[in-house]
Order: C-alpha cells, then sequence, then structure tokens
C-alpha cells in the first residue's frame, strides 16, 4: 500500500466486517511505524459513497427499530447489535475523514487514524460481548443516520469535523453513562465493563473534532461558536437532545458558552 489514503480507501471499501477490522488495525499500525504517508501532491478523493458493507444487518429507518426494554437477554442483545453498529461506522467515519480531506497538518491524520483502530477495537469487544448473548453481528435491523450526515459533510471539513464528531459521536457521551447505571442495577457488569472504556475514549475522539473545528475556523478566520450554531441550524436540527452529559463535553472540547447554548430553550 504506497499511501495513507489507499490505505483509508482499502478500509473503507472491504465489506466483509472482520476484513475490515483486520485492515484497520493492520494500516494503523503501519501508520504508527511511519510506513504511510499522506502526500501533499495525492490525486482529489473519490466522491463520497457508501462504505463497503456486510449483506446484514438490514438498514432501516430509525422508527422503524423495534423497541426494546434492557430486562431482558435479548433486549441486552439488541442495545448490544445497536452500540457495535455505531461503532463499525465510526470506522468508516475517521477512515473517511483521513481519505477525504486532503493537504491537512501531520496530527490532523493521526488524530484520526487512531480514532479508526480505537473504534475496531470497541467493535470487536461488543461482537464478543454480543456472541456471548448467542447472537453476532448482523441479527438485529440497523439504521444509517451517522453515514448520511458523513455525505452530508463530504464537501467541508469544518462542517465535518463540527457535525459529525461534536454532535452525533458526543451523543455517545451523554446517553452512556445512564446506560451504565441501567446495565449495573441489572448485574450485567461485563457490558458495563465495555462501555466504561468505550466512554472514556469517546471523550478523546470528541476533543479531536473540537480540536480540528477549531483549526479550520481559525484558518478561514470564522468565529467558532458562531459558525457551530449556523451548522447545528443548516445539518442538524432534532439531533441535539439534552440532558448533556456536561463534565465530559467539557474534557471533549466544549467550552462553557457552548454548552450553555445547547442547554437553551
Amino acid at each position: 500500500m504506497a499511501t495513507l489514503f489507499e490505505a483509508a480507501r482499502a478500509c473503507l471499501a472491504a465489506a466483509d466486517v472482520d476484513e475490515k477490522v483486520g485492515l484497520t488495525q493492520h494500516y494503523a499500525d503501519a501508520f504508527r511505524r511511519g510506513e504511510l504517508e499522506a502526500p501533499d501532491d495525492a490525486l482529489a478523493p473519490d466522491p463520497i459513497r457508501m462504505p463497503g458493507r456486510p449483506a446484514k444487518p438490514a438498514l432501516v429507518h430509525p422508527r422503524d427499530l423495534p423497541r426494546r426494554g434492557l430486562g431482558s437477554v435479548q433486549g441486552r442483545a439488541a442495545f448490544v447489535h445497536a452500540i457495535a453498529h455505531i461503532e463499525l461506522n465510526a470506522i468508516d467515519l475517521a477512515w473517511d475523514a483521513v481519505y477525504r480531506f486532503r493537504g491537512l497538518p501531520a496530527a490532523f491524520y493521526a488524530d484520526w487514524v487512531q480514532v479508526a483502530h480505537d473504534e475496531s477495537r470497541h467493535f470487536v469487544l461488543l461482537r464478543n460481548r454480543l456472541r456471548e448473548f448467542g447472537h453476532d453481528y448482523g441479527d438485529f435491523d440497523a439504521h444509517n443516520g451517522l453515514w448520511e450526515m458523513t455525505e452530508k459533510t463530504a464537501h467541508d471539513g469544518l462542517a465535518r469535523m463540527a457535525l459529525v464528531p461534536r454532535v452525533l459521536e458526543a451523543r455517545g457521551l451523554d446517553v452512556t453513562p445512564g446506560m451504565i447505571v441501567k446495565l449495573r442495577e441489572l448485574g450485567d457488569e461485563a457490558t458495563v465493563a465495555i462501555l466504561d472504556l468505550i466512554l472514556r475514549e469517546e471523550v478523546a475522539h470528541v476533543a479531536a473534532g473540537s480540536r480540528w473545528f477549531r483549526w479550520y475556523c481559525e484558518q478561514r478566520g470564522v468565529e467558532p461558536r458562531a459558525r457551530f450554531r449556523e451548522l447545528l441550524k443548516e445539518y442538524a436540527g432534532g439531533y441535539l437532545h439534552g440532558p448533556f452529559n456536561i463534565e465530559a463535553r467539557l474534557l471533549a472540547g466544549f467550552d462553557e458558552d457552548e454548552l450553555a447554548a445547547l442547554e437553551a430553550p
């Protein structure tokens, strides 16, 4: 594999989940060893398209997904499957940022390669837990909301950094602590341990989005708080719901003024 961009494209194209995870971890390790470069003279990226996906799960509208409680094994299995699906999507979100946005500082690529690697580990942990419930990835329907926002922001790295890490992925910072409490009450410490790890590492992922969103704003001479509000109104109506995990969002690069604006009616 000659360049980091070609490696990213190969990971995006992989339809088999084991292949996607394996390529992700292989190329992330190669990048850390200095074996993959992001050349300034690389050709422009291909137009965005759906990444490789297995035949299952079926992708349906979020309203068509059945609501299941966590009190049954089947309900917890469906919950773990939903999180595993998010993590698999997150591998592609990170690789698409690497692949699509060219001519950026080396630290940008280092951040998103690391995120892709982290998300692949999360997916493996969740898939193994799902198997302990007697299921596997693909056994439940899922939705495509994360990738749809990736398509909407393919033209603009600033919008991508604002809306994918800082809106969609940051949602996990808000809802995961409550899920951990419920699962702990049910005695499901195995799933709790995985979610605890994911929550800690997702703070760093959202922080990377905050860092590069502000970098883009500085390069373009725009005020980040005002631009974030504009992008929320333009692209993300209905995506944000409180209550917000203030502590985690502060750690992830939100400032108090931004959080106050999010909480305003």
